[in-house]
């Protein structure tokens, strides 16, 4: 028997034996030398991993870089983490499952690297340059990952494993790993106008979702396991300048505000308290980028739900607020990952020159 079997991946599973056949996809050098990588050109797409039968991925490992970042500072294209896109597909779908600029998925906005570690996204040394993912990926007739260079100017040098088992069939009831990308800069928010700055960040009411950001709004039975949201602080003051304090709402099934699962704010949902600009980061929850003083610039923060994973049986949307009531007019941009019985509701990514990261 070969199969996706009734073991999880603890330790204490670790004694379990099990019937599977590991397999890896990499960059190595086909002629045996040193030349470990792909060098991908501008407008490029190319085939990482192609997989037959049925099987389930369980470990990526990437790094990525520009042509000229290690020759000069001023290098033409330093966003190149959010111009080269990653594509999943499952079982033979012509639309991808997963649809994510390769930075951002592996858990860091704004076209950066950072050293952190979570459960099933981690950046590693030196400053975050190599990239892993654990997230558990099951399909039962087949698997390509493709990446997609839509630099300008600029190679770019791809080194990646993709480990993989093979199964003699997967049973019944696992959902497709999915994860997508978004961004709305700004964010609709208000004029401060007469408001102190007390009221703009912290007074007012909203009664309802509308102008919230959007997370996910998927279709299906599947189960949402968590986000990336990135944050530029755009407004300019010397007082108080707090991003958050926007409430967490994920509408399930269709229901009607007051959703089932409504926070209190950004920080809240994200696990940490009181404004937090410390950087930290745990398996579940963390803060990757803190932002500039009095929390400008760039912020960068996690929320997986491993051990609470958000189950829908029809449809799910995940909202947050931007700043109490959505007063706030921020640059947000947010990565959700989730899994569902096909087929999932199509969705695309913006164009390029929308995804570019605003300039530090």
């Amino acid at each position: 028997m070969s199969n996706y079997g009734d073991f999880g991946s603890s330790l204490r599973d670790l004694p379990r034996l099990r019937s599977s056949r590991r397999k890896r996809a990499s960059s190595w050098d086909r002629n045996g030398g040193n030349d470990d990588r792909l060098t991908m050109r501008p407008g490029q797409t190319a085939t990482l991993a192609e997989m037959d039968g049925a099987g389930c991925v369980n470990h990526i490992w990437v790094t990525v870089a520009n042509e000229k970042m290690s020759l000069r500072p001023d290098t033409l294209e330093p966003d190149f983490l959010r111009r080269v896109v990653l594509k999943m597909y499952w079982d033979g779908e012509e639309e991808p499952s997963v649809h994510v600029p390769v930075g951002d998925f592996f858990g860091v906005g704004h076209a950066r690297s950072k050293n952190f570690v979570s459960a099933p996204l981690q950046m590693s040394p030196e400053d975050g340059k190599s990239f892993n993912s654990f997230f558990h990926m099951p399909f039962s007739d087949g698997a390509r990952i493709e990446v997609t260079s839509e630099m300008e100017h600029e190679d770019v040098f791809f080194y990646y494993y993709v480990d993989y088992e093979e199964f003699d069939e997967l049973e019944d009831g696992l959902g497709r790993f999915h994860a997508q990308w978004r961004r709305e800069n700004p964010t609709k928010g208000i004029e401060q106008g007469d408001q102190s700055n007390q009221e703009f960040q912290l007074q007012g009411e909203n009664a309802s979702s509308e102008g919230n950001y959007t997370i996910l709004d998927a279709e299906g039975r599947g189960h949402y396991v968590g986000c990336v949201l990135n944050v530029y602080n755009l407004r300019e003051t010397n007082r108080w300048n707090w991003y958050g304090e926007g409430d967490d709402m994920i509408f399930i099934d269709g229901e009607e505000w007051p959703p089932s699962l409504h926070g209190t704010g950004t920080e809240d949902y994200f696990n940490t308290a009181w404004c937090p600009q410390q950087e930290y980061s745990a398996p579940y929850h963390g803060i990757t980028l803190g932002g500039g003083d009095n929390w400008s610039g760039q912020v960068s923060l996690y929320r997986f739900h491993v051990e609470d994973p958000v189950t829908f049986e029809r449809s799910i949307r995940v909202t947050i607020e931007h700043g109490h009531a959505n007063k706030r007019s921020d640059d947000l941009s947010s990565v959700a990952y989730w899994y569902q019985i096909e087929p999932h509701r199509p969705f695309s990514i913006l164009p390029v020159e929308q995804r570019i990261p605003r300039s530090r």
